[in-house]
């Protein structure tokens, strides 16, 4: 009786097709992933442009009170510095705005690209006829049910 126990599960599993993804290597590779990065690039690039030119005004401003201070009026002087403490108020709350709104569309793309590959999964594991397919949580396979590499070409288009 102890013998057929024993044997039991592995009888069991042996009638089983399973896979095994690494889901952020599948995130990394995928071309929808990489299209996204570039369309979050192109969509910011004019932000970013002016924040990175908000700097450079406000250094160039900070660069020449530290360089003329000394010998400007203090009228001019008084200027000069409420000009530098508004200019760094605006820049870093532009620059959070920018950081938040990155995020928030970062965010937006990967739940999409998130919701793709959960379906490529579905998808790639009926066609193929696995039973079950795993994702991160595995802390030992053979490599024989890592089908990362199958889903991926999937993912590109491939067959």
């Amino acid at each position: 009786m102890t013998l057929l126990l024993a044997t039991a599960p592995a009888v069991f599993a042996a009638d089983y097709k399973i896979g095994v993804v690494n889901v952020p290597r599948v995130i990394e590779a995928a071309p929808q992933a990489d299209a996204a990065r570039k369309k979050l690039e192109k969509e910011f690039a004019t932000r970013d442009r002016d924040l990175v030119a908000a700097q450079k005004d406000l250094k160039e401003l900070e660069d020449r009170l530290q360089k003329d201070g000394a010998i400007m009026s203090e009228t001019e002087r008084g200027r000069i510095e409420r000009d530098i403490v508004n200019k760094r108020r605006d820049l870093k709350r532009d620059t959070q705005e920018f950081q938040e709104d990155v995020n928030f569309r970062r965010n937006e793309e990967m739940a999409k690209i998130q919701q793709e590959i959960a379906e490529a999964i579905v998808k790639f594991g009926k066609s193929n006829n696995f039973d079950v397919i795993f994702g991160n949580g595995v802390l030992y396979m053979d490599e024989k049910h890592d089908v990362t590499d199958a889903l991926i070409e999937k993912l590109k288009g491939g067959k």
